[in-house]
Order: C-alpha cells, then sequence, then structure tokens
C-alpha cells in the first residue's frame, strides 16, 4: 500500500439497487490537501463521500465492489468498527444541524458520549474545537447561549467544531455554503485552509469558483465516472479532457 497517500481507492464500484452510482473508481488522495469533487447532479460525488465513512451502508438495497484503504486499513474488511470509521471520517452537509442546546454543548455533546466528564477536558476541547472552525471570536462571550440564535454561516462553523471535538482525521464537506451569503462562505473557506494544515480535506463545492479558491487537487464526475483528476491549477487552466473543459467553462452542469 502507498504509505504517503491517507485514502487509496481501488476499481470501487457503487450499486442503489441495480443502478451503478460510481463506475470503477481508482483514486489516491494525500494528506493535508483539500481535494474537491467537481460534477453536476448525480454524478456521484456524494456517494463517494457516503462511501467513505459508509453511510451508505444505512441506505437499503446498496452494495460495492472493490477496495477503499484509509492509512493502509480496507474499511470494508471484517473487523471494521464503524463507529471509530466515522469517528476518524467525519462529515458535515449542506444544511447546518445545530442541536437545540448552548453553543457550549454543542461542541462538547460528542465528547460528552465518549464519556468525557471532566469540566476543565471539555472547556479545552470546545475551545480548540472552536478556534479551529475559525468561529472562537464570534462566540467566546455567549458560550452558554442558544447556538439556534447564531446565523448560519456561523452554525454551518459550528457543525464544523462539533465534529473537530470527536478528534477525526478526514474532513468531508458535501456543499457546506451552498445556503450561505458571501461573507459567511469567505469564513467557511478561511477555515478550511487553516484546518488542512491537520487534516486531509475532501470537498463538494458549492461552485466551481470555491474549488478554485481552496482546493489543492480537483476530480471531476460525470455520471458516476472520474472522468480527470490532477492539480487544481491544471484542472482550471488546461485540463486535457473536453468533457472537464466544457464543465468548467460552463457550457454544461
Amino acid at each position: 500500500m502507498e504509505n504517503h497517500f491517507k485514502i487509496v481507492i481501488r476499481d470501487f464500484k457503487f450499486y442503489y439497487g441495480s443502478v451503478m452510482a460510481l463506475k470503477s473508481l481508482n483514486l489516491s488522495i494525500r494528506p493535508n490537501q483539500i481535494f474537491a469533487v467537481l460534477g453536476p447532479a448525480r454524478s456521484g460525488k456524494t456517494t463517494l463521500l457516503k462511501s467513505l465513512n459508509r453511510l451508505t451502508d444505512l441506505i437499503f438495497g446498496t452494495n460495492h465492489k472493490g477496495q477503499i484503504f484509509i492509512d493502509g486499513q480496507e474499511i470494508y474488511g471484517e473487523n471494521v468498527s464503524l463507529p471509530e470509521l466515522r469517528r476518524r471520517v467525519g462529515m458535515v452537509f449542506d444544511l447546518p444541524t445545530a442541536l437545540p442546546l448552548s453553543i457550549f454543548e454543542n461542541v462538547a455533546y460528542g465528547p460528552r458520549l465518549k464519556g468525557i466528564r471532566g469540566k476543565k477536558r471539555l472547556e479545552e476541547i470546545v475551545t480548540a474545537s472552536l478556534q479551529a472552525a475559525v468561529l472562537w471570536d464570534e462566540v467566546k462571550d455567549r458560550l452558554p447561549s442558544s447556538a439556534l440564535r447564531l446565523s448560519g454561516g456561523q452554525q454551518q462553523r459550528l457543525c464544523i467544531a462539533r465534529m473537530l471535538a470527536l478528534e477525526p482525521e478526514i474532513i468531508m464537506l458535501d456543499e457546506p455554503c451552498s445556503g450561505l451569503d458571501p461573507i459567511s462562505t469567505a469564513s467557511i473557506e478561511k477555515s478550511l485552509m487553516t484546518l488542512k494544515e491537520k487534516y486531509t480535506i475532501l470537498l463538494v463545492p458549492h461552485n466551481i469558483q470555491q474549488a478554485s479558491r481552496v482546493a489543492d487537487r480537483v476530480g471531476f464526475f460525470l455520471g458516476g465516472e472520474m472522468i480527470e483528476e490532477g492539480s487544481a491549477e491544471d484542472i482550471f487552466t488546461r485540463p486535457k479532457m473536453k468533457k472537464t473543459e466544457d464543465y468548467i467553462s460552463g457550457r454544461f452542469g
């Protein structure tokens, strides 16, 4: 196994019933990078993300062929702990889902479930997670107040902080800025640039421009197939495939 890659996907096919959603995917992702997954609707982007922490297991009638390795371990192996896998590979969806609790308790929720009870330790985790999500300065004086009173952009960063409190290794974000204004979007993008120093990030971007701003590498998906993969610079300035060029230039999608 290539030990310099965080994620290695080999000949991976995924099916919803008889419908193939991912077609013979081969992909390797290095640690501490932002890998953007581009493509129109129904191209397999979300299926790829959910396959990496096996959220797809929760969908009736699905099956797969091929292998996915994280740090050399096959995640569909017999001895894999799903709770541990989903802790290591965290996911934030497009709509923020703040819990009806205080800001502090939203972030402390996961660590409490893991059995962490010490007040000082919880405070350390909450502070570090909010700082990493670039939210601390905005909420540090109102941690006991309801998280539901935060703006949409703040709630999305709170969801990222809540995930970080579980100490993941890989962060997956499925259109995290889809409902946000440009200022909130810029805050999320700023946090991503900070987070990649410590985490490997897979991002389904809100739009092509977002990918061009933050991604290190890009994979372009169409109809369940990865058409092209490369550095963000190459994909956006000199794509090899005409389908990629057409999508990047806005001719379809």
